[in-house]
């Protein structure tokens, strides 16, 4: 984007809110953008996100500095124990070369880790879950009015440690070896496809480039393929501090596999950043129902999944008659 986040496909967020479950049937992604939806991946779900970029920097006042390179980030899910827990480790990698406009010109190739993290995440509350909110099959504006209980996000904690090499040219002097990283992530699943995340981190922490961020995403499906976003990003430290802003989109090209791309821009020249990214996201899916997992009338797990073949054909044709009837029903 779970729902997504930004995620991948807010169509999922949408199905996910109707079936109560962090797995949806379509792949999850935190991509495009770069905040994190309070929701996990499913448990059993490995997934891969990966987004090259190209990246420019430019410093006028004062010493003036031009930086120009391309980079990677990337991330790996997973899914463990129960539906609410998520394993991850994501980074970013970048190669670029900064050239110093003094009396005598230089240049400087540089390349490094800018961050990589381990930690989990863990949705402490999910106001979908008990929610009874079945959709009108006679009405489209009651469907997509605005409902005050949109306001009530879904909240995950997540606590990770990062590890810096040493002399890495992206970081503060003195930083290097494992220090704490802790985030707040929440999200809205309004009607019509919009979806807001937040997030809120603490990073490097107890470090002299201990820095706060906040992250808002806000996403909009106009399809089942298509999702649109803007972000922005403020981040502060004694050694690094700007507000940046993105946009772009995604398309879902299989249920396991989406293609994003977005700009990012900022509007000061300490440096001024522009940069331009294409990203995929692709989901190794082994998650089993835990209702045909335990099997209680002595059959097989074989012949489980023919009744419930059956049970959802059985509701795939009520479906069909309803929304037939739904047809002749005339709308709001």
């Amino acid at each position: 984007m779970k729902p997504i986040k930004s995620t991948i496909m807010i169509m999922c967020l949408t199905i996910s809110t109707l079936s109560f479950a962090q797995y949806t049937d379509v792949i999850n992604s935190n991509r495009p953008g770069v905040s994190r939806s309070a929701f996990s991946v499913g448990t059993n779900v490995l997934q891969l996100e990966v987004g090259p970029y190209l990246i420019n920097e430019k410093r006028t006042p004062a010493l003036r500095t031009e930086v120009s390179g391309f980079g990677v980030d990337f991330a790996a899910r997973y899914g463990l124990l129960w539906e609410e827990l998520e394993l991850n480790i994501e980074g970013t990698y970048q190669n670029d070369t900064k050239t110093y406009f003094s009396s005598i010109p230089f240049e400087e190739d540089r390349s490094n880790f800018k961050h990589v993290a381990l930690g989990a995440k863990y949705l402490v509350y999910d106001p979908y879950k008990n929610a009874d909110d079945k959709p009108n099959l006679y009405s489209w504006k009651a469907n997509h009015r605005f409902k005050w209980s949109s306001l009530i996000p879904a909240v995950s904690v997540y606590a990770g440690v990062n590890y810096d090499t040493e002399n890495n040219p992206y970081t503060a002097a003195g930083i290097e070896g494992f220090s704490p990283k802790i985030m707040i992530a929440t999200q809205n699943n309004f009607a019509g496809g919009w979806v807001f995340v937040m997030n809120l981190i603490k990073d490097r922490i107890g470090t002299d480039q201990s820095d706060f961020q906040y992250i808002l995403t806000l996403t909009h499906s106009f399809s089942p393929q298509w999702v649109v976003f803007g972000e922005t990003q403020g981040i502060k430290s004694d050694f690094y501090a700007d507000n940046l802003f993105r946009f772009g989109g995604a398309y879902l090209w299989s249920k396991n596999f989406q293609l994003d791309t977005a700009i990012t821009f900022n509007t000061k020249d300490t440096p001024a950043v522009f940069g331009v990214n294409l990203g995929a996201s692709y989901r190794f899916d082994f998650h089993q129902d835990k209702e045909s997992e335990h099997i209680d009338n002595g059959g097989s797990a074989k012949e489980e999944g023919k009744r419930q073949a059956r049970r959802n054909k059985t509701k795939n044709t009520t479906s069909t008659n309803k929304r037939q009837k739904r047809d002749t029903v005339d709308f709001d």
